[in-house]
């Protein structure tokens, strides 16, 4: 218990010294040491407890829950002084009904319910460590010398506000540790909402007017999906009489009828905080943040809240029809139309982000399946999501300062002006969708899972969206493997923080696919057998070892003979007719002058963001609309 008690205080003490340091120096020490240590006590505690299965531990106060009260009172008023700056008054409104809500809740309600066992530790609780210890804390690192140069094309006199930025970044660590590892519910809410302020903070971390609107609607999405929260707070302690977060899901298998209000009310706040449509755009807008914000929040961590409740909530989704349904139709038809979507898009960051969102999608409707096979599937998701898109987001974040641009069409000759980097790049488009790495091999589990339980819908929504998947990401893999010329190197400016952090997210993304069958035996499966009490892995152990031996030779063939050698470089020949081989100038067939260039379709009259977005968002309201108010969640909300 100690350490994850550490776990989630020292973030808090390193926020509050980052808070106070002006020196870069200072800045960088704290940075990286505190990193360190995250990341090496996650691993500890990850070896300590691997394969123990679900252990509580005693930890009640009054102290803490009024810690609690208090933290929920300071986030309320910090949207509500920003919403009365900026004149949002739906933000006002919802902040003030969410802190109203939870006072009533927790001098009306909550006395008396104690929760003996705060905090737990399972298999998918160090999945979920390990992913915020040595990801979250290995953006961090990257964010030195990201924040170094963003700083330095801040106009001239503009105050330094990094001392904010890299407290939020531990801030929000510390939120995630106490979403996975507590196990009273009041305390998840809390840890909830933490990370909701510090994305609105973050996202609008510029101060810019796009930069404002977007942090205005993410807090706006995700505070309904709070409110939500509160409203199963209240119903397992009116109707369940816990708070319990495992006796809670006890209970509700054992009387659906009781908790079915409850159980759509999180899978509601889960699909906000996963942006599913159509609250996906908050996730969108996201994107003007800073490359480590992206990363850190919207990519590895935050958006795995959501589907970490959706997760942990599966055996309560089994037996609630309304919600089921509604968890199964928002995930699978997100994931197939933000693909869609993707494929419409040159900027690297969106096309990240909706791939992002698809990817979400994708694992919220394995979990509300709900088999053993879906789960497992699931559950590979989310670590190798995590893993490759984080190497990606970075990967970008860099790319833009050094060509300056983040439009994958300006991405010519990456391989050769940044070969380090566009490697690193490949392979984590590859670790998102080619076989044999984890990423395809998970989405294979995920297709037999919705055969076997005959969701043909989903298995269509799944075969059209992995399709549109293959087409934006073979792109943008393409535009990278191009060599013409001998373009200058521009990556040897890299600040050193940024390669550390890049090569990080590079070996846990190899690996995850090199040790897949030890990573599913270790750590997924041990967490299947103690929810079902069975385990049938997706994929047999002897053809996850093929592809773990096959993931190997391709990042061997990637990575072999990389600045071994200083090889010959000749000028582009264009076939005698050439005008200016430099800039790829030669004479057409009309005697006229034509630059040699490639370029992507994009094909925007038909996966347009205007095309496809508003009939999405349209189904998928309506949808979840239906499901509240077949679960009766709709009344007690509007009474």
């Amino acid at each position: 218990m100690h350490l994850i008690v550490f776990l989630i205080l020292f973030p808090l003490v390193a926020a509050g010294l980052l808070l106070l340091l002006r020196s870069d120096i200072a800045r960088n020490a704290v940075v990286c040491v505190s990193a360190a240590v995250i990341a090496v006590v996650s691993i500890v505690l990850s070896v300590q407890y691997v394969g123990t299965g679900w252990q509580g531990f005693a930890l009640s106060s009054v102290v803490i829950d009024f810690v609690g009260i208090a933290i929920s009172v300071a986030l309320a008023a910090v949207v509500i002084s920003f919403g009365i700056k900026y004149g949002n008054k739906i933000a006002i409104a919802l902040a003030a009904i969410q802190v109203v809500g939870s006072l009533v809740f927790e001098f009306g309600f909550a006395h008396g319910l104690h929760v003996e066992t705060g905090l737990y530790i399972d298999s998918l609780s160090i999945i979920m460590a390990l992913i915020i210890g040595v990801i979250g804390s290995g953006i961090c690192v990257y964010a030195l010398g990201y924040m170094a140069d963003f700083q330095k094309h801040e106009p001239e006199g503009t105050k330094d506000r990094r001392p904010t930025f890299f407290a939020l970044m531990f801030l929000f660590l510390s939120a995630m540790y106490a979403i996975v590892f507590s196990n009273n519910m009041v305390w998840v809410f809390t840890g909830w909402e933490v990370t909701t302020v510090c994305s609105f903070l973050l996202i609008g971390f510029t101060r810019t007017e796009e930069a404002i609107a977007n942090a205005f609607r993410q807090i706006i999405m995700n505070i309904l999906g709070g409110i939500a929260f509160l409203v199963a707070l209240y119903v397992a302690a009116i109707n369940l009489h816990t708070l319990s977060f495992v006796e809670f899901i006890a209970a509700g298998v054992r009387a659906p009828h009781l908790a079915s209000i409850a159980v759509c009310a999180l899978a509601f706040a889960g699909l906000t905080k996963s942006a599913q449509m159509p609250f996906h755009t908050w996730l969108l807008g996201a994107m003007v943040a800073p490359t480590p914000t992206s990363a850190l929040l919207h990519s590895s961590t935050m958006v795995k809240a959501g589907v970490f409740l959706l997760v942990k909530l599966s055996p309560m989704l089994l037996v609630c029809p309304p919600a089921q349904e509604m968890t199964i139709l928002v995930g699978g038809i997100t994931f197939m139309l933000c693909s869609f979507m993707a494929i419409s898009q040159t900027n690297a960051k969106r096309v990240l982000a909706y791939s992002t969102i698809a990817n979400l999608g994708l694992i919220v409707s394995c979990a509300a399946v709900g088999t053993p096979e879906a789960i497992w599937a699931a559950i590979l998701l989310v670590i190798f999501h995590a893993a490759a898109k984080s190497l990606l987001f970075l990967c970008v974040g860099t790319a833009e300062h050094h060509i300056g641009s983040r439009d994958i069409e300006d991405m010519d000759l990456l391989f050769d002006r940044m070969p380090f980097l566009a490697r690193l790049m490949m392979l984590g488009i590859m670790c998102m969708f080619i076989a044999p790495f984890g990423m395809l091999i998970a989405k294979w589990a995920t297709l037999v899972s919705f055969v076997d339980m005959h969701q043909f819908i989903l298995v269509l929504l799944l075969a059209f969206g992995s399709a549109a998947t293959f087409m934006f990401w073979a792109k943008w893999l393409g535009k990278l493997s191009g060599i013409a010329g001998s373009p200058e190197n521009v990556e040897i400016t890299v600040h050193a923080t940024e390669w550390v952090a890049m090569y990080v997210m590079a070996a846990i993304a190899c690996f995850a696919c090199i040790l897949l069958p030890l990573v599913s035996a270790a750590l997924v499966e041990p967490y299947i057998g103690m929810t079902y009490g069975s385990v049938v892995p997706g994929i047999t152990d002897e053809n996850l070892w093929i592809s773990s031996i096959l993931a190997a030779f391709v990042i061997i063939i990637l990575f072999a003979g990389l600045g071994a050698s200083k090889k010959k470089r000749v000028g582009v020949y264009l076939a005698g007719v050439s005008v200016d081989s430099d800039a790829r100038v030669y004479r057409n067939s009309l005697s006229g002058e034509t630059e040699a260039t490639s370029r992507n379709m994009y094909l925007d009259s038909i996966f347009g963001e205007g095309k496809i977005r508003r009939p999405g968002e349209i189904i998928c309201s309506a949808i979840i609309v239906v499901a509240l108010i077949a679960s009766g969640f709709v009344p007690p909300v509007l009474l």
